[in-house]
């Protein structure tokens, strides 16, 4: 076989794969900037989700959800898959509640939104709920 030859079969061979690989599809990263706006909502919710938390540390709060039926672990767990529209909504009634706190209306709040939850499927806190799913 002469040099001619193997050449064209090398440089056939290469154009066969190229041709193949255009019709391929191929993933393309895209680089977006990211709003203050965003990062500022993250960071709220992020503390929200925290003074959440150290609210239902509080020994009243975890004796007040026992007499409920409800598990502070698992109450716990739960505040961290909230969405960040659920977390800002209790985060709001943390902050209209007074001094000394009305413990009851925001643990009725949590208990309402671990019932809705369950029902959807998306956790299972509750025994005597069903998930529509």
């Amino acid at each position: 076989m002469n040099t001619n030859t193997r050449f064209m079969r090398m440089t056939s061979r290469l154009l066969i794969v190229s041709v193949l690989s255009l019709g391929m599809p191929f993933q393309s990263a895209n680089a977006t900037m990211v709003g203050t706006d965003k990062v500022s909502a993250s960071a709220q919710s992020q503390t929200n989700r925290e003074r959440i938390r150290s609210f239902l540390a509080r020994e009243d709060v975890r004796k007040e959800m026992q007499k409920q039926g409800i598990d502070a672990n698992t109450a716990d767990a739960r505040v961290a898959v909230l969405s960040d529209q659920e977390v800002q909504q209790i985060a709001g009634k943390l902050d209209k509640m007074p001094a000394g706190g009305d413990v009851i209306s925001l643990l009725l709040t949590i208990f309402v939104i671990l019932l809705i939850t369950d029902i959807l499927g998306f956790t299972k806190v509750f025994p005597f709920t069903r998930s529509v799913h």
